[in-house]
């Protein structure tokens, strides 16, 4: 081998266990078998961040299908999770209207809502027409399509007045 090759090898070979050395106290992982969940974690990150840069940035379908199937068995909690997987960058009005969607569907009651899921689904809802101003759901099982509609549920579902001790509120249905 030439002397310029070997140079070229060792430099290459050094900086890599630079870039070793950085992730390792970037990451502080506390186990061996932490590095490698964090090196995956940091890899997906850098790949979806260069997908943005680009333009090519797309949502994960196949997480997003897991989502639906745990939404439509009111496994909400899954859903969401599988959602924010499928969005990370949040830069689809759809994931993030089914992510405030769950948190309707898993805050309402027939009796009282939850108002912790109501809040937090508001604040999941406020990306939504800052992506799409005119998000409508396509999705035909769903009966609030707009972003407006679903706010109002969740703002009517935060005050507390006189319908909401009226008998007849058993046997509603949830949208």
């Amino acid at each position: 081998m030439k002397v310029k090759y070997i140079q070229i090898l060792g430099t290459v070979l050094a900086v890599l266990y630079g870039v070793f050395i950085v992730f390792l106290y970037a990451a502080e992982p506390r186990s061996l078998g932490e590095v490698t969940t964090k090196a995956m974690s940091a890899v997906e990150s850098t790949v979806t961040k260069g997908q943005v840069l680009t333009g090519t940035y797309e949502i994960d379908q196949a997480r997003f299908n897991e989502g639906i199937a745990a939404f439509r068995a009111d496994n909400f909690v899954l859903a969401r999770d599988r959602f924010e997987r499928a969005d990370p960058e949040k830069r689809d009005a759809n994931t993030q209207f089914y992510i405030a969607y769950s948190y309707y569907r898993q805050g309402w009651g027939r009796v009282s809502n939850d108002d912790a899921l109501f809040k937090a689904g508001l604040e999941a809802l406020q990306i939504v027409p800052q992506i799409d101003p005119d998000f409508v759901s396509k999705d035909a099982d769903l009966t609030l399509k707009t972003a407006a509609e679903l706010r109002n549920e969740f703002e009517e579902g935060l005050k507390v007045t006189a319908d909401d001790f009226n008998p007849l509120r058993l046997v509603r249905e949830r949208k």
